[in-house]
């Protein structure tokens, strides 16, 4: 006989305050990358709020960012409007932000945290893997959301899948730090193992004993913030001194490597963190050439490239396995497959106080 299906009204939560710098020069401190249009004509924040539309199955969702974004982020969900935009004063990680939504939808809210910057190119089984969930989480257990790997990859943390606790859903053995190449590619050999997606299922009071129990000075800071916080309209601005007395960590940190009721819903919906322009490339590699274009572009004998303008014609001849990115104010080259070396080139430009980091391009 098969389970019956929850009618709980699910919150989501999106957690929106990290920087992209990784998408540098287009992601910058004033329109980080969930601000922008990489893969289609929606933000990714709209596509990330879109997954979460059908109001017989969501409410209103909760956003958490900075303060820097909230008038870009309220033009950018008119569409869905959030029940409330959480303005943190300064960021202190996952544990913190997801703590603010959770007090803020109330105790007997079921909360479905995710980051506003991630790709789900398949969300009829995201919906499915979230209703494969929802029995457990009424039963007080926290869930995660384990992405089955493509491949061996270095740059996420994994997740150990234990035994199965109900259909789809299996109790979390371990969280694993980012391999080295071997140990990824035995994680993907061994079949047990999920990527760590950071996306998350919960009711808050569950979420919240657990923070008490693990962080009770967190919980007391981040609580008192909320309770001295401005309002205006869905515009909350928690108390800066008692948020910022809460130290910084995030939720696998602080609750879920700890909890004793953790459980992972492995899935296979089409994910990416779009965290490089790799990713980016990959993406969308299946034009001709392998190319991935994006603007005024003339590309002749180019081959497995990404070239993006946001303003000037970029013209290639003869060249293969590149990134190639132009703005207004910047161009940046470089082979692909080193898109992490962009943490280099920002660390340089911060060093200069370069204000191609904040300024919109």
């Amino acid at each position: 006989m098969e389970p019956a299906i929850s009618t709980t009204l699910i919150t989501p939560v999106i957690l929106s305050g990290g920087s992209g710098t990784r998408l540098w020069p287009l992601s910058r401190s004033r329109k980080p990358k969930q601000l922008l249009a990489l893969t289609g004509e929606k933000t990714m924040l709209q596509m990330t709020a879109a997954r979460c539309a059908d109001n017989t199955r969501f409410g209103q969702p909760i956003i958490v960012t900075n303060a820097l974004h909230a008038d870009e982020i309220a033009l950018q969900t008119g569409d869905c409007p959030p029940a409330a935009i959480i303005l943190e004063p300064a960021g202190r990680n996952t544990a913190p932000a997801i703590a603010l939504a959770a007090i803020e939808a109330g105790s007997d809210a079921v909360l479905l945290v995710m980051p506003s910057d991630h790709v789900i190119d398949d969300c009829p089984a995201f919906h499915r893997a979230i209703e494969a969930a929802m029995p457990m989480v009424e039963d007080g257990w926290l869930i995660t959301f384990g992405i089955t790997p493509e491949k061996p990859e270095t740059g996420y943390g994994y997740i150990r899948r234990g035994e199965e606790i109900a259909a789809g859903v299996h109790k979390v053995e371990a969280f694993v730090e980012k391999p080295d190449a071997a140990r990824a590619a035995a994680y993907v050999e061994a079949g047990n193992y999920s990527w760590n997606g950071g996306i998350f299922l919960f009711r808050a009071d569950a979420f919240l004993a657990a923070l008490g129990a693990f962080e009770p000075e967190m919980t007391v800071s981040v609580r008192a913030s909320l309770n001295e916080a401005a309002r205006k309209g869905p515009l909350v601005y928690p108390d800066p001194a008692a948020f910022l007395a809460s130290r910084s960590e995030s939720i696998d940190y602080a609750v879920m490597e700890k909890a004793e009721k953790v459980a992972v819903v492995p899935v296979e919906m089409g994910w990416s963190d779009v965290g490089s322009w790799d990713a980016l490339h990959a993406l969308g590699a299946g034009g001709p050439h392998g190319n991935v274009l994006h603007g005024d572009i003339v590309a002749i004998d180019t081959r497995d490239c990404l070239i993006r303008s946001e303003g000037p014609v970029i013209t290639t001849v003869g060249v293969h396995d590149l990134i190639v990115v132009a703005t207004r104010d910047a161009v940046m080259i470089l082979p692909r497959g080193s898109s992490q070396e962009v943490k280099r080139i920002v660390e340089a430009l911060q060093a200069k106080s370069h204000d191609t980091l904040d300024m919109p391009f």
